[in-house]
């Protein structure tokens, strides 16, 4: 236990510093403060004692240097049971700290405004991460508290040990100060690492620091025999799997994490018309669009009945009471739903159907174009960094038609869909689609031919005079030839193959109308 005797408040976020103040007060501590903080204390009729009083020295440089005194960092330091440092005290006159509670300037939140470089180097703060990491070094003697979610803990702790504090939480919030000042210095080298790049044209930084936290510990990996955690990404403001509040169910596995994932980033493809994905291993067995949810949840499982069995399903509209009943049938198991919102009878028939199922809730659907992150892939000893694939194609003028046969309005209506979902499909991707729904899927093979010969067998004849997408070119006019015996009419893919014209060549032959797109997507 260690006695707390004097606190020191200095914080930028004011946010229940008086209520913590009069605690302490209450409680018999000194309480010592500088600034806005201590009149905002004296205000509020709480004795404070203010640093410029204890250091006997004034503020400087409008508050540039405030704390950094002796008076503030030997009281905070100084080892209580070394003799050596209690003596060299006594002789200086100057007393120990024992709590110190302290957050830092704004400076993440300045600078995502369009600030001045003079105004963002204002919001640098210097006194502050000092006196945070004197206090938690010396954590086996002195407490310090940056969060203000934190000041309850610290009350009922003083109270509950007459006026100490025990060792765990001393060890505790030295943790979270180290780390709240680790991420406040992350965050100045990002901005100043933009500042130095602006010029150089580099898209990513020369030391790339990400700033993930713990959301929790799973209770395996892929397999049972791996250990697993999930963390979520402080800096990535966007409705996501990590953002999403789990309304119903057992806790969501690594698997379920990664493929339920996979179902939200395809059914954000889609804003216009009602949507439903459904994923299975990180690839969409199923995906379409109708007029009501319902339908387009019925024909989205309706793509791979047999896949769909144990899957995960997205849908792009709250939840009604008829979806509710559709996705809950008896010849159905799902894993998770991932949807915006749900009507409460909905939420009822779901829960009743499935005790463990996982139900989550995103509230909104978007992508945040404006800040949206990397996509990163870990290799052995390294780390793969792209930017997010966010292409994507809304209208048939941005398609180049290179065939002899126009596709037909409806076709174009699928191929854009069908264009849409190819992009979340593992590589080598073929999607064949029909009536804005898919109808057969190959994906994450070694060869486009092949791809196509799966994914015929799986629509099982239902691709007739529907549509393909391929998320890469063809290399040869196989798979066209293979098109052409499943009954499809009309192609997209982005061209760019040496063998174009041989392609385009075939597509004539045989009579099927082709769109290039000049955009790739490998999804690996």
């Amino acid at each position: 236990m260690a006695k707390v005797e004097r606190a020191l408040l200095s914080v930028s976020n004011k946010k229940g510093i008086v209520n913590l103040a009069e605690k302490l007060y209450k409680s018999n501590i000194e309480i010592i403060s500088t600034g806005g903080t201590a009149q905002k204390i004296k205000e509020a009729g709480i004795p404070v004692t203010s640093v410029t009083d204890l250091t006997n020295f004034p503020e400087m440089m409008e508050g540039r240097v405030k704390t950094l005194h002796p008076a503030i960092h030997g009281g905070l330091l100084a080892l209580r049971d070394k003799k050596e440092h209690m003596k060299e005290l006594n002789e200086l006159d100057i007393e120990t700290i024992d709590l110190v509670v302290c957050n830092l300037y704004p400076f993440a939140e300045t600078v995502k405004k369009d600030v001045s470089l003079e105004k963002a180097v204002e919001n640098i703060d210097i006194g502050g991460p000092t006196m945070i990491r004197s206090a938690a070094k010396n954590f086996k003697d002195v407490t310090v508290v940056v969060d203000p979610e934190d000041y309850k803990k610290v009350i009922d702790n003083l109270y509950k040990n007459k006026g100490e504090i025990s060792y765990q939480m001393r060890l505790e919030f030295a943790y979270k100060a180290f780390h709240h000042t680790y991420q406040y210095d992350q965050k100045i080298q990002e901005y100043f690492a933009e500042l130095k790049e602006k010029d150089s044209e580099k898209k990513f930084p020369d030391k790339l620091n990400l700033n993930y936290e713990k959301k929790e510990d799973l209770r395996y990996g892929e397999n049972p025999h791996q250990k697993a955690a999930f963390y979520k990404d402080q800096d990535l403001v966007e409705p996501s799997i990590t953002s999403a509040e789990k309304l119903h169910g057992k806790d969501l596995s690594f698997n379920n994490i990664n493929d339920t994932n996979g179902a939200f980033e395809l059914i954000k493809e889609f804003n216009d018309k009602p949507a439903a994905a459904v994923i299975k291993h990180a690839n969409p067995c199923g995906m379409a669009v109708s007029d009501d949810l319902k339908t387009a949840y019925k024909k989205a499982h309706a793509g791979d009945p047999l896949s769909a069995f144990g899957s995960i399903v997205a849908l792009n509209r709250k939840v009604d009471q008829n979806t509710a009943r559709e996705i809950s049938g008896e010849d159905k198991f799902v894993e998770v739903v991932i949807a915006p919102d749900y009507e409460k009878k909905a939420l009822e028939i779901l829960k009743k159907r499935w005790k463990n199922i996982r139900i989550l809730k995103t509230d909104d659907i978007y992508i945040n174009k404006e800040n949206p992150g990397y996509d990163m892939k870990k290799v052995t000893g390294g780390l793969l960094v792209q930017e997010r694939d966010l292409e994507s194609l809304n209208s048939e003028n941005e398609l180049k038609i290179v065939t002899e046969k126009l596709p037909t309005k409806n076709q174009i209506k699928d191929l854009l869909f069908s264009w849409k979902v190819v992009k979340h499909v593992k590589s080598n991707a073929i999607v064949m689609a029909k009536d804005e729904m898919i109808v057969g899927v190959g994906a994450g093979q070694m060869s486009r031919v092949d791809a196509m010969i799966i994914a015929g067998r799986k629509a099982d004849e239902r691709q007739k005079q529907g549509v393909v997408a391929s998320d890469a070119f063809f290399p040869f006019a196989d798979a066209i030839e293979e098109a052409h015996e499943k009954g499809i009419k009309a192609i997209i893919q982005p061209g760019g193959s040496i063998r174009d014209e041989e392609v385009i060549e075939k597509a004539n032959e045989l009579g099927i109308a082709m769109v290039f797109t000049g955009k790739r997507h490998f999804r690996h």
